[in-house]
């Protein structure tokens, strides 16, 4: 049972929004549970947005580049904020 459910959330999506906080605008992102946070910049580069010098935050936590959305415990119609590095 634990390994159709593994396979399953191969298959299963998370429709999110990253907010641009210098540009106050919200993107819509379908993503993976197995997704990193590497991936979902690769997901904005398609749309238009360069995000290399930025980084992701969601509940008031920085997330790791590695870290996945099923680690950061983001869930369906979460909104991520996505801001400048201050170095």
């Amino acid at each position: 049972m634990e390994t159709l459910r593994r396979s399953l959330s191969r298959w299963k999506r998370y429709h999110i929004k990253v907010h641009l906080a210098e540009d106050d605008v919200l993107l819509p992102l379908t993503v993976r549970p197995t997704d990193n946070m590497m991936d979902l910049r690769a997901h904005l580069v398609r749309e238009g947005v360069t995000s290399w010098k930025k980084t992701f935050y969601y509940n008031a936590r920085q997330l790791g580049e590695h870290e996945t959305v099923k680690e950061a415990k983001i869930q369906n119609g979460s909104v991520l904020l996505l801001v400048s590095d201050e170095r």
